[in-house]
């Protein structure tokens, strides 16, 4: 039977956004403007190139898109944060951005995004150049094995022999090979072989990394053979008429509400599509975890059940939350009475969630639309599920006297755990002006529960809000109240790596004009973060002359080290000057001067006053404020 997604190559060749030009002499640029030309035509928009020989073809077509206008170009010196920001790119708009790298360690280097890509289910393609199969394996320069260097983290994985009529045949190239660079094809279009090969590469990229049969979003890698010469000059001409057209591009299916629904049930598809039905007759609370998104608050609301929603989840708000979720779970009239959870997203702020989960006494149901990989504390979770719905028992016994007096005890009390630990509240104002104890607040040092109730209260809907892997993103989770925002944090595998590059993907997709609509956030990126966050990813503040700069303000609680490991049993049973050494990694970098180096604004926050200044008004391009705390 023929692949369904390699039926339709054809249109996709016939509707490239330019005329196909004449052959460059070079099979290296002439495959690239095939290829590139296919995923554009397939919706791709972002394409984010590091610099390289090997890779130069590739590159080099991507600025000529980027002059018609077709794509956004990003350019970045290192190809961690070149992954990351293409990460970024594709969280805020569930379209894989194109990654474009050289061979040898540049390829490595993407490593840690394609990681945290596999890990969350966000589509991500990568192109990494390479040698030809005569060059492999004889110690030649900047050559090493790229093809299968991601291991089971990519979707997708081809080796891509270099194209055109060669004179050397690829005899004894590896497995795994998307076809021979001597084989002759030609479609009724008349398109070479190779364009021919390169629409199919498209289509099936694109597929895999949205999950579109998969339900497997995530990374895909070309590892793209070029032989010498490796570019030749072409000039692009926009198309007139339908082929000018690209197609809406396919969004991932971890982006959007109408994924497809097929129901599991322990570790065996049913196959039957349908919704799993949850009825009542159980003590339940529904947990959201990050990628959670509104689906879990509609489902909470529809069974009239509390929702204890993390605060990377985006379902953190509503008439059914309740944010102090770790303090209640720990009380035995709270937690120690629940008999099912049922479980949207990625948990991974609290200990508390896989503790209950892991109970003798509890069912737990989780439910993703995508992924490979369950969610399974313990593996004690017998019920998967791709979709879920409320059934009419449930709805019913949500408005009995008991099923209101469960969410009630829930919300309430949560909201009162709230109202004793903001110590940091607004300060008011009196009819006849501040006290002095009210001066007096303005002007006391910041602390971390404000700094995050600030940076809370300064966020809203047509803003984006991104929380580092710190201290700072479990202290808001413990105190933050409920609000419909857009909140991102890579909590896949919850590492520092990235993590500017990732809020400047988001600032930059969020913010950009889509097709002369709006763009979707009219607001300010904010990125809070700890020092050591900051300095991991510190080079991808260069700032690239002639690209768009993005409204981010990246907020950094400087605590001079890895306070987190303060909190954690190590710090009970390591002497502290041992911790300090190797894990605290004390660090007194000026910050300030950091900024000017790389020509972003600067401010500093040391007081509420001045903290609340900062945010109200941020600038208008890339800033860093640093907001110091004490350890």
């Amino acid at each position: 039977m023929p692949d369904p997604i390699l039926t339709d190559t054809a249109a996709v060749g016939e509707g490239l956004p330019f005329t196909s030009p004449a052959a460059t002499g070079s099979p290296a640029t002439d495959f690239s403007v095939a290829l590139l030309g296919a995923f554009v035509s397939l919706g791709i928009r972002d394409i984010v190139v590091s610099p390289g020989s090997r890779s130069q073809a590739l590159a080099l077509v991507a600025a000529e898109l980027e002059r018609l206008g077709l794509v956004r170009l990003h350019v970045r010196i290192d190809e961690r944060g070149a992954g990351f920001l293409a990460l970024g790119l594709a969280v805020e708009t569930g379209v894989p951005a194109l990654v474009i790298c050289t061979s040898g360690t540049a390829v490595a280097n993407l490593h840690p995004a394609v990681l945290e890509a596999h890990h969350s289910g966000v589509p991500l393609i990568v192109l990494t150049a390479d040698r030809p199969v005569e060059l492999r394996g004889i110690r030649s320069n900047q050559t090493t094995v790229q093809t299968g260097l991601f291991g089971v983290a990519t979707r997708l994985c081809l080796d891509v022999p270099a194209p055109g009529a060669a004179a050397i045949a690829a005899a004894g190239a590896p497995a795994g090979h998307a076809g021979d660079a001597t084989e002759s094809r030609a479609d009724g279009a008349g398109r070479s072989s190779d364009a021919v090969r390169a629409a199919e590469l498209a289509a099936r990229s694109m597929d895999a990394a949205t999950g579109g049969r998969s339900l497997d979003p995530g990374p895909v890698q070309l590892n793209l053979a070029f032989r010498e010469p490796l570019s030749a000059p072409v000039t692009l001409e926009r198309s007139a008429g339908p082929a000018a057209t690209t197609t809406e591009p396919p969004l991932s299916h971890g982006q959007t509400d109408g994924s497809p629904a097929f129901a599991v049930s322990g570790d065996v598809v049913t196959g039957d599509q349908a919704a799993l039905v949850v009825d009542g007759g159980l003590r339940t609370v529904v947990v959201a975890g990050t990628g959670a998104g509104s689906a879990a608050e509609e489902f909470a609301r529809a069974g009239g059940w509390p929702l204890l929603a993390e605060v990377s989840s985006n379902a953190r708000f509503g008439p059914n939350l309740v944010a102090a979720y770790r303090e209640l779970l720990q009380a035995e009239d709270f937690g120690g009475r629940v008999e099912r959870v049922i479980v949207f997203g990625h948990p991974s702020l609290s200990r508390e969630v896989p503790a209950l989960i892991q109970r003798d006494d509890v069912e737990t149901i989780v439910v993703a639309p995508t992924g490979a990989e369950w969610y399974n504390p313990g593996h004690r979770v017998r019920t998967f599920a791709r979709t879920a719905r409320v059934g009419a028992s449930a709805s019913s016994e949500a408005e009995t006297r008991d099923g209101r007096a469960w969410l009630g005890s829930w919300v309430m009390s949560s909201r009162r755990v709230l109202d004793a630990a903001t110590e940091d509240a607004d300060v008011p104002f009196g009819a006849h002006g501040m006290t002095r104890a009210e001066f007096a607040a303005l002007r006391a040092p910041v602390t971390r529960s404000m700094l995050v109730d600030a940076v809370w209260r300064a966020s809203w809907p047509h803003d984006r809000l991104v929380l580092g892997a710190s201290r700072l993103i479990r202290e808001a989770d413990r105190r933050v109240p409920g609000k419909k925002i857009s909140v991102h944090s890579n909590r896949g595998l919850a590492g520092i790596d990235g993590t500017i590059s990732t809020a400047t993907g988001i600032a930059l997709a969020s913010q950009a004009f889509q097709h002369g609509s709006e763009p979707r956030s009219t607001g300010t990126t904010r990125l809070l973060l700890g020092d050591l966050a900051l300095l991991h990813d510190a080079g991808s503040m260069l700032l690239v002359p002639g690209e768009a700069r993005a409204r981010l303000q990246v907020i950094v609680g400087n605590d001079g080290g890895g306070t987190i490991f303060d909190g954690l049993e190590v710090a009970a049973s390591a002497p502290d000057d041992l911790i300090s050494r190797v894990l605290y990694t004390p660090q007194g970098v000026d910050l300030s001067a950091l900024a000017a180096a790389y020509g972003w604004e600067y401010d500093r926050a040391a007081t509420r006053s001045e903290l609340e200044r900062a945010l109200t008004a941020p600038p208008l391009g890339p800033s860093l404020l640093e907001v110091p705390l004490t350890r």
